[in-house]
């Protein structure tokens, strides 16, 4: 709760030390494609600058691996798909590694709050303030 009234001029003669969001958000590791990287950048680019701390580092970098893996698997199910035979076998087993990388990826996006899960309650309301009381209808 704030003060009343004007500001002294004391008060606003202080400069307050900024940093800047990009010195805070962290740099992609080095083992990352650079592919990867790009991903990495619009995780963290579109979260809060302190959203990531050094513990979720690994969680971010096997996400980022994870979802260019999902893409090269799905480039080569496109591929099969347009196929003059379609190999059912080949095909099936395009379609797990498709389900098991789409598992990995949303396992992760949960664990780090960046899924559209992570931002809404159970009952699917936006703002969990609202609750009603159960004699409220």
């Amino acid at each position: 709760m704030g003060s009343r009234g004007r500001k002294s001029n004391a008060e606003l003669e202080v400069v307050t030390a900024g940093v800047t969001e990009k010195l805070l958000r962290p740099d992609p590791p080095m083992t990352l494609t650079q592919e990867q990287s790009e991903i990495w950048w619009s995780v963290v680019e579109s979260l809060a600058a302190d959203w990531f701390q050094p513990d979720t580092y690994p969680l971010l970098e096997s996400y980022c691996r994870h979802v260019i893996s999902a893409r090269k698997v799905a480039q080569l199910i496109a591929a099969a798909e347009a196929a003059e035979e379609l190999d059912v076998g080949e095909y099936d087993q395009l379609l797990k590694m498709q389900e098991r990388e789409g598992r990995a990826l949303s396992s992760l996006a949960t664990r780090m709050r960046i899924s559209q899960q992570s931002t809404t309650n159970h009952r699917g309301n936006k703002d969990p303030k609202k609750k009603k009381t159960p004699w409220q209808k």
